[in-house]
């Protein structure tokens, strides 16, 4: 890997760090400083189609089911899609408090898409699925 896809790979992680961060802070305006006004989130029942949309879900559920939840998260790839794209899989889960674990049935696998924009990675995209199939 050239310096220079090493560095858009550091810049990338740290936007989803800071993400994660927010999330645990209960910050939705800090959860979504780094998404395109134009990303998406498409999670299981749901759509969400723009930045403020996003924020908006967020910050409803970090004061009501989401309060003082933290996420696990654990990247499972990374690749790039020409020189201003990247796609992130990860397997990612809620913890509640008082939780040191997720079951299995809360993990989610989820695909991230990135854009550079004036040389800054954003999350374009977000969309994620049980990792688990639900039993039959």
């Amino acid at each position: 890997m050239s310096n220079h896809r090493a560095a858009d790979e550091a810049a990338i992680q740290a936007v989803l760090a800071d993400s994660y961060k927010a999330w645990a802070a209960g910050d939705a305006d800090a959860m979504v400083a780094d998404y395109t006004a134009d990303a998406t989130a498409i999670m299981p029942g749901s759509l969400r189609d723009s930045r403020d949309v996003i924020r908006q879900s967020m910050a409803l559920a970090f004061a009501g089911p989401l309060a003082c939840s933290t996420t696990v998260n654990k990247q499972l790839g990374l690749r790039f899609v020409g020189t201003d794209a990247a796609i992130v899989i990860s397997e990612s889960a809620i913890l509640f408090p008082g939780e040191t674990e997720a079951p299995d049935e809360r993990k989610v696998n989820a695909t991230w898409v990135f854009e550079k924009r004036d040389g800054h990675w954003q999350i374009a995209a977000y969309h994620n699925s049980p990792a688990l199939a639900p039993a039959q």
